[in-house]
């Protein structure tokens, strides 16, 4: 008979305690962590999840597990001790933790899943390997030699490579992953928008092969997440290429993560649990003994300090391969547009004239706006009233192809209006700018052009990123219009023009890190242009042209930017000097959590007595009023998140909140909204 009469259960629940049940002595030669069960939970049966096994139990009437649904475990030693510093770091359950880490049919309690489709890559691209070997150039080759050395010894370290736009920083990662792939060790390379994939896939097949290959993102069925999740396990995939959850694949032996982009806010989960995946992806090179390299041409202020402070290794590739240079940036003050028209355009003279230019020139053109819609806010001239989303502190957008106004935030949509809905009268204004009505614009000054849109309106088809960036690359089309899915990463040589239309648009929100997206933002933009044989061209439209981001971008000067940018956050105490915590309370009545936020603002003071937390607010959030929840919080800045994590806890624990309450806490917060 086995000694092993209990064992401990996580389950996805927001509940910070692990549940002991009792082990029928038929299942107990079964019980083994990592294995999935069912379980009695409440009036409930659910699936829950072994994390330790004893034999003793301190509960007095202690519930039976009823079945062990796995015949091995699906969570590997080291997914579990990550998905537990998760739980400690993000202020989570480890149910919820280990939720996130596991493939959609494993949280239904199924064993497998039956795709209905034969497993692609990419549906409709058949990319095939190719011989030949990269040529590194001086920096390249220095920079692999220094990866390769922490690889042979196996041992932890984090790398930060920052490269100019088109500085080859694909073909270094390449060598380190050989080196990988030689030490028959696994390799995750993430990637931080969807729109990248196709692109990337190319590269990686052509080098690697298709078989190596494994592809993890969210347009991908559950039949089709399941396979590629076989295939990581089984170890028949070596390479997984994939945004922030592929960091939860099931390796045998990691040795190398990839990191590109590593500045992009999209490695941020916005849901339960909030991790972040720069931090995530350390901590896993942490328990794997595995090496890091973070990449980027603009790296967050965070990265770029902990390499000055010797926390990273610095690599830098300071000049483009190929011999091609940076793309000359020119700025438009749009203010003086303004003044010569007597309108405000859209398109600047010189953003019209250089168009045209390349559209005799036969060359490909991005322009690019960092919103979507047609309208962006729709009010009444006669008087002020602003159509604004019922559910949602935010004016609504009007879309001119299904002549709807929407809500970006939770949806809503209304027909668009003729009349005033405060006044009755007919003075209705559509005002603002987005990229549909750029798409709109483009078309009446240039109707020869092949013109196409991409946002995550036009995006809606599982395949669209995939179709739309094909024809783009086989020149079926001449003006790409699009969103922030268009700065990152994509390799384009005919493109030898960018136009930014409203440059200013980041750097009007209510966030300290305002600067630092639109330097970021705007700089691999322009990395786009000029990465064939033909010199590129960016136009920058904006009304604040001496601003110290839109300068530095001018000049592609990060080290300038950085200068600049890290005096304000050392003298305000802000990251990478402190560390956030946004706290978030919302309730379906204003006043309840305006008492609630004011009552857990004065526990929690009490509770800090002198430690070295600042607290700011209650306040309202920036979006006071969100999918029909009012919203207000606090934001604590601590030098020591584990510690003030764990005064957080206790105050949750001793304090229970009110069930017409919610509660959010985010742990570096990329953007308190």
């Amino acid at each position: 008979m086995s000694e092993n009469k209990f064992v401990q259960v996580a389950i996805n629940l927001p509940l910070n305690d692990v549940f002991d049940y009792s082990v029928p002595q038929v299942l107990q030669p079964l019980v083994r962590i990592g294995k999935r069960v069912w379980i009695s939970f409440g009036n409930r049966t659910i699936v829950g999840f072994i994390v330790g096994i004893s034999n003793s139990s301190a509960i007095a009437r202690i519930k039976e597990i009823k079945s062990i649904i796995d015949k091995e475990p699906i969570l590997s030693p080291e997914i579990l001790e990550l998905t537990r510093w998760i739980a400690d770091y993000y202020l989570c359950s480890w149910g919820e933790a280990i939720d996130a880490a596991i493939a959609m049919p494993f949280k239904k309690g199924k064993t497998s899943i039956k795709p209905r489709l034969a497993s692609q890559l990419i549906p409709g691209i058949d990319y095939e390997k190719k011989t030949g070997e990269n040529i590194l150039n001086k920096d390249q080759n220095k920079a692999l030699l220094q990866l390769k050395q922490s690889m042979d010894k196996q041992e932890f370290n984090v790398f930060l490579l920052h490269g100019v736009t088109a500085s080859g920083k694909t073909e270094v990662y390449f060598g380190a992953i050989e080196q990988a792939l030689q030490q028959e060790r696994d390799v995750l390379v993430f990637i931080p928008e969807i729109a990248l994939t196709p692109q990337t896939v190319q590269r990686f097949t052509e080098k690697f092969g298709k078989e190596k290959i494994a592809l993890v993102h969210s347009r991908l069925s559950a039949g089709e997440k399941f396979t590629q999740w076989q295939r990581i396990k089984n170890s028949q995939a070596k390479i997984v290429i994939g945004p922030r959850s592929a960091i939860f694949s099931p390796f045998k032996k990691l040795g190398l993560i990839v990191v590109d982009e590593e500045h992009e806010n999209t490695y941020k989960q916005e849901d339960t649990p909030r991790y972040h995946l720069i931090n995530t992806a350390i901590k896993l090179a942490q328990i794997a003994q595995a090496t890091v390299i973070l990449g980027s041409a603009t790296p967050s202020l965070e990265s770029n300090y902990a390499a000055k402070t010797k926390q990273f290794k610095l690599i830098e590739l300071p000049e483009r391969i190929k011999g091609s240079e940076l793309p000359y940036v020119q700025i438009v003050d749009m203010r003086n547009q303004s003044i010569r028209t007597k309108r405000l355009p859209l398109l600047s003279k010189v953003l019209e004239d250089n168009i045209s230019r390349c559209l005799k020139n036969k060359e490909q053109i991005i322009i690019f706006l960092n919103r979507r819609g047609f309208s962006t806010f729709v009010n009444c001239q006669k008087c002020g009233y602003i159509l604004q989303c019922p559910k949602c502190s935010l004016a609504l957008v009007f879309h001119c192809d299904k002549k709807q106004l929407i809500c970006h935030h939770c949806s809503y949509a209304r027909p668009a209006v003729n009349l005033c809905p405060e006044c009755n009268g007919n003075y209705i204004n559509y005002l603002g700018t987005g990229t549909q009505k750029v798409e709109s614009e483009l078309c009446r000054i240039f109707p020869q052009a092949r013109i196409s849109r991409m946002d995550s309106d036009s995006m809606r088809k599982k395949t669209a990123h995939f179709e739309a960036l094909d024809d783009f690359k086989h020149k079926k089309i001449d003006i790409l219009v699009g969103t922030q899915m268009l700065a990152k990463g994509l390799d384009f040589p005919n493109v030898t023009l960018v136009g930014v239309i409203s440059a200013d648009i980041s750097l009007n929100l209510p966030d300290f890190r305002a600067s630092e997206r639109t330097f970021s933002l705007l700089t691999q933009v322009a990395g786009r242009a000029g990465r064939g044989k033909t010199a590129g061209k960016v136009i920058i439209q904006t009304y604040t042209p001496e601003h110290y981001a839109i300068e530095c971008s001018v000049n592609h000067d990060y080290h300038g930017f950085y200068a600049k940018e890290i005096v304000f956050r050392k003298q305000l105490n802000l990251p990478p000097f402190s560390r956030l915590i946004s706290i978030v309370l919302r309730s379906k009545e204003e006043q309840t959590v305006i008492a609630a936020a004011e009552s857990f603002n004065q526990k929690l003071r009490l509770k800090i007595k002198n430690q070295e937390i600042s607290v700011i607010g209650p306040m309202p959030m920036p979006i006071a009023k969100l999918k029909g929840y009012f919203r207000w919080g606090l934001i604590l800045n601590t030098a020591d998140i584990l510690s003030t994590n764990k005064l957080i806890k206790e105050l949750l624990k001793d304090n229970k909140l009110s069930s017409k309450i919610k509660l959010a806490i985010d742990v570096d917060p990329r953007m308190v909204v």
